[in-house]
């Protein structure tokens, strides 16, 4: 009985055994496949991708950059190969990329110091991106710090200096209690930059951008009774306010309603720029007795000055809206976006109601 018994439990030791080397092959082979299938390239239709490695990026850095531009699939994937194939010293510069290449290729081009398209810095600047988000990419890319780059966008003496050159900056931009005097004429678009550049050869690409930009479109401009300050205040707002130019044309109109009347914006993106950090959207809606220049519930008219900086849509939007009767709108921030608009208080609280509870 003994024997039986030993025999027994040695039987249920061998299968717990078999059952493990089973499960840890199941596993090792799953993994197997998961890597290897992470390895391949993210996808089969080809496209062409730029990105910036910055000189002494680590290995982390640039996976989450590959990874963030669709050019790899697996960040730990990427890493773990990497090391194993000893393909981590990457050379900065920018990278023209393809998203048809595997992993292998691109440690291959990262490692390649002949491959990079550029030496240059890569900047975007994003419809609605703020001054101080914009300061800090150059802090990024150069050896200037956020506040170096800040303080002369803040100083009166060189946007005189710019005003001397370009039209497209007024004295009217040198307003008291303004966050920053040039917030809104950084013009978004993508823009190369020499690391060892000053900022104010920096700086003056982007107002280079948007003087294009003003001179391809000034018959607009001066069409217009509001003053180049004005309108890219007012473009701020509806830029912060809707995304796409249909709406965007649409939202001006409104605010052009509510200052015809005269009748106060209230425009809760206004409450975001006042608190300059937020969290959520919510906390823009229900700060609307917020003590501050930009505060459109508080205060009559435009802001001080603008909110962000507007794309060249919203700015087109606001020199050209679309003729309407609406004085209310809300965005559907539960669903999908959609703007809707209202004549009435009435149906504006209805369409709270409906979308906003």
């Amino acid at each position: 009985m003994r024997w039986m018994k030993k025999k027994s439990k040695l039987r249920r030791v061998v299968i717990v055994l078999m059952t493990l080397i089973v499960i840890l092959g199941i596993g090792m082979t799953f993994t197997w496949f998961y890597v290897q299938d992470n390895l391949k390239a993210p996808s089969q239709i080809e496209g062409f991708v730029t990105i910036d490695i910055l000189q002494g990026d680590t290995l982390s850095e640039v996976s989450h950059t590959l990874h963030e531009n669709g050019l790899i699939q697996d960040e730990t994937v990427f890493q773990l190969y990497a090391r194993y194939v000893k393909l981590t010293d990457f050379k900065y510069g920018i990278y023209k990329m393809n998203t048809t290449w595997d992993v292998q290729k691109v440690l291959e081009f990262l490692n390649d110091s002949t491959a990079a398209i550029s030496k240059e810095a890569l900047i975007k600047i994003i419809p609605g991106d703020w001054a101080k988000d914009v300061a800090l990419q150059i802090e990024e890319k150069t050896a200037y710090t956020q506040a170096e780059v800040l303080a002369l966008w803040n100083d009166p003496a060189y946007i005189t200096t710019l005003s001397q050159e370009y039209s497209v900056i007024t004295p009217e931009i040198i307003t008291s209690g303004v966050r920053v005097l040039l917030e809104g004429y950084l013009m978004p678009e993508t823009y190369f930059i020499n690391p060892e550049s000053s900022i104010e050869t920096i700086t003056e690409k982007f107002i280079s951008e948007l003087q294009a930009f003003y001179d391809e479109n000034q018959a607009l401009f001066d069409s217009s009774q509001f003053s180049i300050h004005e309108l890219i205040t007012l473009a701020s707002i509806v830029q912060f306010e809707a995304s796409g130019l249909t709406d965007m044309k649409m939202v001006a109109q409104v605010f052009y309603n509510r200052l015809a009347l005269p009748m106060r914006l209230q425009s809760s993106v206004t409450i975001c720029y006042s608190l300059y950090e937020y969290d959520t959207w919510r906390d823009c809606e229900t700060n609307s007795d917020i003590d501050s220049p930009y505060n459109t519930y508080k205060y009559d008219g435009l802001p001080i000055g603008p909110i962000d900086n507007p794309s060249k849509n919203a700015i087109l939007a606001t020199l050209s809206p679309t003729d309407n009767d609406y004085y209310y709108f809300l965005a559907d921030v539960y669903g999908d976006g959609t703007i809707y608009y209202a004549r009435t208080y009435d149906e504006h609280k209805a369409n709270v109601r409906k979308y906003l509870k």
